[in-house]
């Protein structure tokens, strides 16, 4: 990922370009000059085209492009001297980043990188002169030409290694190690080529420009064949990132933990400036679930509409991934959310039983950013995400039954046990300073069913509910206790707060009426009743020693205090010594 360098380096940088390469150019042909009329000028174009074709099939490993144009260059320097090896390199430089069409992004890679090659191809062609190197010369098995050659490669690749660590280290100011995969690959290929521009260079010694040809054409065969085995290298990585990622997904028993841990791990895996998980809600409708845009062209639960979302809309329709290198391709469908400066992009349909329910859309504003291969391990993705997501809606909702009264949607009086136990816990340990539990009533409810039907008193039932829900609201956790019996739960809260509580529920419940629709009454139209609670509250640990007691005393105080002293009443439950 490009990462942003201060103004003051990027002008220090451009300024060290304009000025330095053209003086290691001179430096460099103070060390080998040559006269142009006696340069077999055909002979060297027929080396830039070959290292311009190499450097237009780059194996990129990480964000490193490596490329076979150095064997290129080694032949180049033994045939035609210094100066000639570092127009043959730069040369090949500017077709590779041409090939990788950098961006206003990653502009400054170009000053860089010319700065990097001329500089290391002027010292390693120091050290070949310094130790008595000779272009020319084809004695390769005599000490005193082989030296030379090794220690241009040696400190070649030496001095490659280095610079690719200060810059990522002191210009993008990345944490790096000094050995990466990418200086493994490039050992690889150094070791590789080396040979290959040694034959190059004595077959051109000996048969001249066709020599080219002899060795080019198997040189850009073995870049073919490194470039398949390093994809094949790479998709066996993603494979088992991949496979990684599907058990994570799966570990997850929510909804929004999968989703959480799906958009940061495909972040993390490719490189993104966008990505998003799009939920598809009917045929022209689709929400925005969790987006990572650094853009913030759109923002998470954002509602779309197929209609102004042209690509997506064809995802829809097409039902099947897509990958594109450049917005070229994918520019007619002009109508979407996504930010103007994103180039390459992949989208992925999530589905699940023939039936597109999601889209994952991922893009960069680098062209070329993805390839087939990445495409087959995001759909792989999806796959795992498609699952996940509908393992923990029915955990999700199994887990809700479990809790859950069916009439009120209250918890039940089995999770209401379990918080109790967790929230005495708390109060043993110190963690907060009391513990309240109120116990409610409602008064004469048999009546209710007796004259308005038992559909009418479950109305009630949920209203109350719905009330109470309302008036603690994060204050502490509402449960039906059973049949017309309600219970609060109020951690960190006092005898006075609770009574305060209590006594606003009482109040809220016998002043408004209940409207009941499906009474049994001849009457038309929704009957109005009231209906009263009688209510009861204990506060540990004043009043209780463990939950049994707290339940007990707040239920005796609701019985006691409450229903025989004539209902709708509160009552407190104090210990007496």
């Amino acid at each position: 990922m490009v990462q942003a360098v201060s103004r003051q380096k990027e002008a220090v940088i451009w300024t060290s370009f304009v000025v330095m390469v053209p003086i290691f150019l001179w430096l460099g042909y103070q060390l080998s000059p040559v006269v142009i009329e006696d340069l077999p000028m055909w002979h060297i174009v027929g080396f830039l085209v070959l290292a311009i074709i190499l450097a237009l099939i780059p194996i990129v490993v990480g964000e490193v492009p490596l490329f076979l144009a150095q064997g290129v260059s080694l032949a180049a320097l033994l045939s035609f001297g210094l100066f000639i090896e570092m127009i043959v390199t730069l040369v090949s430089v500017l077709a590779l980043m041409a090939y990788m069409r950098f961006n206003s992004d990653n502009r400054l890679r170009i000053p860089i990188n010319m700065l990097m090659f001329s500089g290391i191809s002027l010292i390693a062609g120091f050290v070949f002169y310094l130790l008595g190197g000779t272009p020319g010369d084809t004695r390769l098995l005599n000490i005193g030409v082989i030296t030379p050659i090794l220690a241009h490669e040696f400190v070649y690749f030496t001095l490659n290694t280095v610079a690719l660590y200060f810059i990522q280290v002191q210009i993008y100011e990345r944490k790096s190690k000094f050995i990466t995969p990418d200086t493994k690959w490039d050992a690889v290929t150094s070791i590789m080529v080396l040979p290959v521009g040694l034959i190059l260079y004595m077959l051109y010694e000996q048969v001249g420009p066709v020599a080219l040809l002899y060795v080019g054409l198997p040189f850009v065969i073995l870049t073919l064949i490194l470039q398949l085995y390093h994809s094949s290298q790479k998709v066996n990585v993603y494979l088992q990132q991949a496979a990684d990622v599907g058990h994570q997904l799966t570990e997850r028993l929510d909804t929004q933990g999968v989703l959480d841990v799906f958009l940061d791990k495909i972040s993390t895996l490719f490189k993104v400036d966008y990505a998003a998980i799009i939920d598809v809600n009917g045929e022209k409708i689709m929400k925005v679930l969790r987006v990572m845009d650094k853009e913030n062209s759109v923002e998470a639960n954002a509602i779309l509409h197929t209609d102004d979302e042209e690509l997506l809309a064809y995802m829809l329709k097409r039902g099947k991934s897509v990958c594109y290198f450049t917005k070229k391709e994918w520019k007619h469908m002009s109508k979407t959310h996504l930010p103007a400066k994103m180039e390459s992009l992949m989208c992925v349909p999530v589905i699940r039983n023939h039936k597109i329910e999601g889209l994952v859309l991922l893009a960069s504003t680098s062209k070329r950013t993805y390839d087939k291969s990445q495409l087959m391990i995001v759909d792989i993705l999806c796959s795992y995400f498609g699952v996940a997501m509908e393992k923990a809606r029915h955990y999700q909702e199994t887990k809700q039954k479990s809790e859950r009264c069916a009439l009120t949607k209250l918890y039940n009086y089995r999770f209401f046990e379990s918080v109790l136990d967790k929230e005495y816990d708390k109060l043993n340990k110190g963690h907060s300073k009391s513990l309240s539990l109120i116990m409610l009533d409602l008064d004469h409810f048999k009546k209710v069913n007796d004259v308005y039907g038992h559909q009418s008193g479950n109305e009630i039932l949920m209203q109350v509910a719905d009330r109470l829900t309302a008036l603690v609201g994060n204050k502490g956790t509402v449960a039906r206790y059973g049949g017309e019996e309600f219970v609060i739960l109020l951690p960190d809260m006092e005898r006075g707060q609770c009574f305060e509580l209590a006594e606003r529920i009482r109040v809220h419940l016998a002043t408004r009426s209940f409207a009941l629709k499906q009474h049994i009454r001849e009457t038309q139209g929704a009957q109005m009743v009231k209906v009263t609670a009688s209510i009861g509250f204990a506060t540990a640990p004043d009043d209780a020693e463990d939950t049994l007691d707290l339940i007990r005393h707040a239920d005796r105080a609701m019985y006691v205090g409450a229903k025989k002293a004539g209902r709708n009443k509160v009552a407190e439950y104090r210990k007496t010594s």
